[in-house]
C-alpha cells in the first residue's frame, strides 16, 4: 500500500514560488518527524528541510530562508513552501521520516513517487 504521496510540484521561473505537499499514512506521521527531501539528475538525494511532531524545524543551508516547512497532525500532511526558487532548487522532491538534526539518521520506510519541481527561464 501507499504510504507517502506527493504532490504540488511544477514548472516555474526562478524567484517564484511552489507549495509542496505530502500525505503520509497515521502510523508514519503520529510518531515521526517528518522532512522533505530531494535529487536532482546526477546527485545524491538530500534532506533539505526537517520538522518534529511539536513543530521544530531545520533546514539545510541551501534553502534556508527561502523555504519553510510545516505539518499538521490532524490530517497526516506536511508541506514545504517554497519561496525564491532558483534553477538548483530543479529536482525530484520527497517526503519521509527524518531527524531534525538532519546528518543523523531516521529509520525510513519506502519512498514514494515524488513531485518534480523545474526551475526554468
Amino acid at each position: 500500500q501507499v504510504q507517502l504521496v506527493e504532490s504540488g510540484g511544477g514548472l516555474v521561473q526562478p524567484g517564484g514560488s511552489l507549495r509542496l505537499s505530502c500525505a503520509a499514512s497515521g502510523t508514519i506521521f503520529s510518531t515521526n518527524t517528518m522532512g522533505w527531501y530531494r535529487q536532482a539528475p546526477g546527485k545524491q538525494r538530500e534532506l533539505v528541510a526537517a520538522i518534529t511532531r511539536g513543530g521544530t524545524t531545520n533546514y539545510a543551508d541551501s534553502v534556508k530562508g527561502r523555504f519553510t516547512i510545516s505539518r499538521d497532525n490532524a490530517k497526516n500532511t506536511v508541506a514545504l513552501q517554497m519561496n525564491s526558487l532558483k534553477l538548483e532548487d530543479t529536482a525530484v522532491y520527497y517526503c519521509n521520516v527524518a531527524n531534525v538534526i538532519l546528518k543523523y539518521p531516521a529509520p525510513i520506510v519506502s519512498w514514494g513517487q515524488g513531485t518534480q519541481v523545474i526551475v526554468s527561464s
